[in-house]
């Protein structure tokens, strides 16, 4: 006989593990199916995210800027070190037990919250009195049903067409993240979140770093004045950052890969590299899912089609995550899941999209909020401005990162605060104080009257809150 349960999450990334856990604790009975497996072959629950994107990048991250700080920044300090040396796989070591770390703590979760834990391949079977039938696919085959089922099982890298990933030579996010040494030259292809980071990453590590994006503008959805400062920085660097290409034939070999492409201005180039990543997007993960069999509505390119609640088109079929509309980010996901587990339970689940925070973890981080300058005067709205560099911020000269800027946007009569774009040190940090005050329909007025520590990087937001109606404390 089936296992039965109120809710069955297919899924246990960001979206998934973070909806099952909220079920349970609203008093459901509550099943999760994965089928994520670490080196040795055992239950890695997390998703890309915490396997493959968010959490190991994130570590790789910080131990190059260690490397890059202490080989050409400690100096300033009065720092000196001599035959400094890099045990890459002590590095890249240390980022495997940081998402083994996390793979446990969901898996503590689950147990501390009662959610079943099913380790497999989940699909949806048919339609059945109780709900809906599940099958999971692993080790051990089981049957489940559940009275509601949201499907969470999230995304994977595009593929350019006719050039699929060997994760040696052509790599996805996941290749990129344990490359054996370090590669003398490296290519990219995308300039986004994950072509920029890895990119950083090598380019600390010792690599001559090549990052080609098919789009004119670098950044595109970006505030432009932010991109224009994150580019300016990261050139400065090393990164070699080409907008505006076409590539053309790649050709990967035992001795490297060798790329032709034709850049902005049309001329013919080559570039041949030890490694290529390969950052292009992504597609979500709808195959095998048993979409065909039930009869659940998918897009043109394979998204679950959804209403604006997360709901399906078949009653009591949810999804969230990557694989529906939306930006595909962990912490979208992670809201769309809690909405969800409490629309079941009957409360008014709600995700605020206007309110969505990004953020590009390199040197200087981006992160951004809102409506970009750009998008406002397309739109013909009335709106203010405000900036403050950190340049000028007492804490930023004292860590000695003075990159970058706070810029605000303003409605020019309510002075409600429309987007905040940052970039600069903790970038990723400051701009949680934008979210809730956008959250709440604040003022620049707002911030401004709020008081922030001193010296701290926040005073930058609130100097830039000032400069909207052109005032300063110059702190």
């Amino acid at each position: 006989m089936a296992k039965q349960f109120d809710v069955i999450v297919i899924g246990a990334g960001p979206g998934g593990y973070i909806a099952a856990i909220r079920a349970a604790q609203l008093g459901m009975a509550v099943a999760c199916v994965d089928a994520w497996s670490n080196a040795a072959g055992k239950p890695a629950p997390g998703g890309t995210c915490t396997n493959v994107g968010c959490i190991p990048s994130k570590a790789l991250l910080q131990s190059s800027e260690h490397y890059d700080q202490l080989n050409h920044h400690f100096a300033e300090h009065g720092i000196t070190a001599e035959n400094v040396s890099l045990d890459l796989a002590k590095l890249v070591g240390r980022k495997d037990t940081v998402v083994k770390q996390n793979n446990e703590g969901i898996l503590y979760l689950f147990k501390k919250n009662k959610v079943s834990f099913f380790h497999g391949t989940g699909s949806l079977v048919a339609k059945t009195d109780f709900g809906w039938s599940v099958k999971v696919d692993g080790k051990t085959a089981e049957d489940l049903e559940g009275r509601h089922v949201i499907i969470a099982t999230g995304s994977s890298a595009r593929e350019l067409p006719g050039l699929p990933f060997d994760e040696d030579r052509i790599l996805s996010n996941d290749g990129a993240l344990r490359i054996p040494s370090v590669p003398k030259k490296l290519g990219i292809i995308g300039a986004g979140v994950i072509g920029l980071e890895m990119g950083s990453v090598w380019r600390r590590l010792g690599s001559e770093v090549t990052i080609l994006e098919a789009m004119p503008d670098f950044l595109g959805a970006v505030d432009r004045d932010v991109a224009k400062e994150a580019q300016k920085a990261l050139n400065k660097q090393g990164l070699d950052i080409q907008t505006g290409v076409r590539i053309g034939e790649v050709k990967s070999s035992a001795k490297g890969v060798n790329l032709h492409y034709t850049d902005a201005a049309g001329a013919d180039q080559k570039l041949a590299v030890d490694r290529l990543i390969v950052s292009i997007g992504r597609v979500p993960n709808t195959q095998g899912l048993g979409a065909d069999v039930v009869g659940l509505k998918l897009d043109e390119r394979g998204f679950v089609v959804v209403d604006e609640d997360c709901r399906s088109n078949l009653a009591n079929v949810w999804a969230v995550g990557d694989v529906v509309r939306g930006p595909m980010l962990a912490h979208k996901a992670e809201e769309e899941g809690v909405a969800v587990a409490e629309r079941i339970a009957g409360q008014h689940g709600h995700v605020n999209f206007d309110t969505i925070p990004w953020v590009i973890y390199t040197s200087p981080e981006v992160a951004w909020v809102g409506k970009t300058e750009q998008a406002l005067k397309a739109e013909s709205h009335d709106y203010k401005v405000g900036s403050f560099p950190f340049m000028a911020n007492g804490r930023a000269r004292a860590l000695g990162d003075t990159t970058g800027f706070v810029k605000i946007l303003a409605d020019a009569k309510t002075d409600e605060v429309l987007g905040v774009h940052i970039v600069g040190p903790l970038a990723s940090e400051l701009i949680a104080e934008a979210v809730t005050i956008m959250e709440f329909r604040g003022a620049a007025e707002d911030i401004a009257r709020i008081c922030h520590a001193h010296p701290t990087l926040s005073e930058a937001v609130k100097e830039a809150a000032l400069a909207v109606d052109k005032r300063t404390l110059n702190l």
